[in-house]
C-alpha cells in the first residue's frame, strides 16, 4: 500500500512539472505573437471592438461574417452541438443558403462559401475566407455604387496569408477599410 502511494505521489509531480513546463511554453510562445496573447482591440468611431471575435454585421453595405451559434455573445463560446446528419441543423443551414442567396441573388447560380453559412466551433470566428469575401462583393458594389474592382482589391490587401492554413480576411478591419475607402 505504501509503494502504491509513493508511485502516485511521484507521477503526480513529474505530471505538474511536465504541465508546467507545457504551460511555460505556451505562455512564452503567445509573448512573440504580433498581439502578445492578448486580444487586438480597434477604437472606430468613439467604439471599441475586438478584432479577433466575430462581430454581427447585417446591413447590406457590409461584408457579413460567419454565422454564429451564440450570437457573437463573447461570454458564451460554443458551437450547436448539432452533427452533420441532425435533421434541425441541416434545416437551419439550408434557411441560411436561402437567405444569402436571396441576400446575393447575381450569385445565385455561384456554389456558396462554407463559412457562409456553418457557424464556427466557438461561435465567435472573425475571418471568412477569401472567397467568401469575394462572394459578397456584387451585392457590397451595387448598394454602395463602388466598382466591384476596387472591392476586389481591397479584399486582396486584407486577406492574411498565414504560414499554416489558408487565407483568411478579417471581416471586421474589412469593413472598416470599406467604410474609410473613398
Amino acid at each position: 500500500m505504501k509503494n502504491h502511494i509513493l508511485s502516485a505521489f511521484r507521477l503526480t509531480l513529474v505530471m505538474l512539472v511536465i504541465i508546467g513546463i507545457y504551460l511555460g511554453i505556451v505562455y512564452a510562445g503567445s509573448k512573440i505573437l504580433p498581439t502578445q496573447g492578448n486580444a487586438e482591440i480597434i477604437n472606430y468611431k468613439g467604439q471599441k471592438f475586438y478584432a479577433n471575435i466575430g462581430q454581427n454585421f447585417t446591413s447590406p453595405k457590409y461584408f457579413h461574417g460567419r454565422p454564429s451559434a451564440v450570437d457573437y455573445n463573447a461570454a458564451g463560446s460554443a458551437g450547436s452541438n448539432k452533427g452533420p446528419s441532425n435533421e434541425e441543423y441541416l434545416q437551419t443551414v439550408q434557411k441560411r443558403i436561402d437567405t444569402l442567396k436571396m441576400q446575393n441573388p447575381e450569385m445565385i447560380n455561384v456554389k456558396v462559401p462554407v463559412e457562409l453559412v456553418t457557424a464556427s466551433g466557438s461561435g465567435l470566428d472573425p475571418d471568412i475566407s477569401e472567397n467568401g469575401a469575394l462572394y459578397q462583393v456584387k451585392r457590397i458594389a451595387k448598394v454602395r455604387n463602388i466598382p466591384v474592382e476596387k472591392l476586389e482589391n481591397l479584399i486582396k490587401n486584407h486577406t492574411g496569408k498565414p504560414v499554416l492554413g489558408p487565407s483568411k480576411v478579417n471581416v471586421l478591419k474589412l469593413n472598416i477599410a470599406l467604410d474609410n475607402l473613398k
